[in-house]
Order: C-alpha cells, then sequence, then structure tokens
C-alpha cells in the first residue's frame, strides 16, 4: 500500500465515523420528536401518518448508523441494540402496509433476526458478571426476552399467514412504542446529562419510560375498545 492510499484511509476513517456520528444523534433526535407526535396524534389522520413516517425514517437511520459504529468499534451490545431497533420499526412499518391477512418472505426473514437476537442475548444475560459499560448481564436476559415475545409474534404471523383487526393495529402500535422507548431511554438516560450538563430530577425518568406507558395505554384501549375491533389502522380512532 501506498504512502497516499494510507494517508487517504487515515484522513477516511475518522471522517466516516464522524458523520456517522451524526446522522446517528440526527436519526435520534428526529425520531423523538416524531414518535411523541405520532402516538399522541389521533390514529389515522394527516399528522399521525406524517409523523410516523419521519418516526420510521429517523429510527431506521438511527439504528443503521449505531449498527455501524458499534460493528467498528468492536461494541457487541450497541450492534445488537442498532439491529434491534431496526428490526422493530420495520416489522412495525411492515405490518400496516401490508393488506390484511397476508404475510410472506419478509416476515420469515424477520423471525429470524428476532430469534438469533432474543437467543443470543438471553444467553449472555445468564452469564455473571457485568458487559463493556459496566452494566449486569441481566439486562441483556430482559432485552432478549422482549425480542423473544416479538419472534414469536413473527412466527405466529407466518403460521397463520398474516394478522388483521385489532392483533395488527397491537401488533404496529407496540413495536413502534418499544422503539421510540430504545430511543427515549438512550438520550434522557444515558446522553441528557452531556448534552445538557447538570440537567438532572425526576422528570427525565418519565420522559424516558413514557412510550411504555403509552404502550400499555394503547394496548389496553385496543384490546377492550369497540372501535378498534374491525377498523383499519389507517381509520382507527384515537
Amino acid at each position: 500500500m501506498s504512502m497516499s492510499e494510507t494517508s487517504l484511509m487515515m484522513w477516511a476513517a475518522p471522517t466516516f465515523m464522524t458523520v456517522a456520528l451524526f446522522m446517528h444523534i440526527a436519526g435520534g433526535s428526529v425520531s423523538l420528536v416524531s414518535g411523541f407526535t405520532a402516538v399522541l396524534a389521533r390514529k389515522g389522520e394527516t399528522i399521525h401518518r406524517v409523523a410516523g413516517t419521519f418516526f420510521f425514517i429517523a429510527m431506521m437511520v438511527m439504528g443503521s448508523f449505531a449498527a455501524i459504529v458499534a460493528g467498528l468499534k468492536d461494541q457487541t451490545g450497541n450492534f445488537v441494540g442498532g439491529v434491534s431497533t431496526v428490526y422493530f420499526v420495520a416489522t412495525a412499518w411492515m405490518t400496516v402496509k401490508r393488506p390484511e391477512g397476508r404475510s410472506g418472505k419478509f416476515e420469515v426473514f424477520a423471525f429470524i433476526v428476532a430469534a438469533t437476537i432474543a437467543s443470543l442475548s438471553i444467553w449472555k444475560g445468564l452469564q455473571p458478571g457485568r458487559d463493556a459499560a459496566g452494566l449486569p448481564n441481566m439486562i441483556s436476559a430482559i432485552f432478549g426476552s422482549v425480542v423473544a415475545i416479538a419472534a414469536i409474534g413473527d412466527l405466529k404471523v407466518i403460521l397463520q399467514r398474516g394478522v388483521a383487526g385489532a392483533g395488527r393495529i397491537s401488533r404496529h402500535l407496540w413495536r413502534m412504542c418499544f422503539a421510540l422507548f430504545v430511543a427515549s431511554g438512550s438520550f434522557f438516560l444515558s446522553q441528557m446529562e452531556i448534552v445538557f450538563p447538570g440537567t438532572r430530577g425526576p422528570w427525565i425518568w418519565f420522559a424516558a419510560f413514557a412510550p411504555l406507558v403509552l404502550l400499555v395505554f394503547w394496548l389496553i384501549r385496543v384490546r377492550i375498545g369497540r372501535a378498534f375491533k374491525s377498523a383499519p389502522l389507517e381509520h382507527a380512532p384515537a
């Protein structure tokens, strides 16, 4: 390798990392605004669809670049987190893009990805000790269990050849809300102090876990409320 090629690689590597980190942060910022807008907006209306589209794109960008940066830095946990984020958002999006009662190769591929992530995460979580970030390995088992639930849902869709009605709406909502929790938890619990030094308070925990509260609210309403029983997602009420 010539000196010029070596110099080019030495310049390109940090430049790419800078761009990747910027895209990750930008995607995360947009996903927080658009995600909370979508989950609070009346379902099926223009603001919900537009915010949902922005959230989908932003989360795909955030998750993809998180996986890329983590892969380059050999950060296994962050890599799995990035791939999982892409998985949750992509499957939630595809749920509403497919007609009711349809499934295909995408769901099969998604199941394989989720099953692999769940197995590796649970296995790691059962090992004693802590990860590279100093967190107990048990957290990996908890996260892996959530992904395992999602994988079981994928398998159910495959075997039933699709999902319809309230089940379709629930599948979309819980996956989108969990993806939003990944973004909010990452920002408010680990990045808030870096972006806004000295910022503390119980409201940070509320902001971080708000998507999970909204997730429970929507799942209860979808399962109990009559309006969601037969209405397609595009026309479901708030």
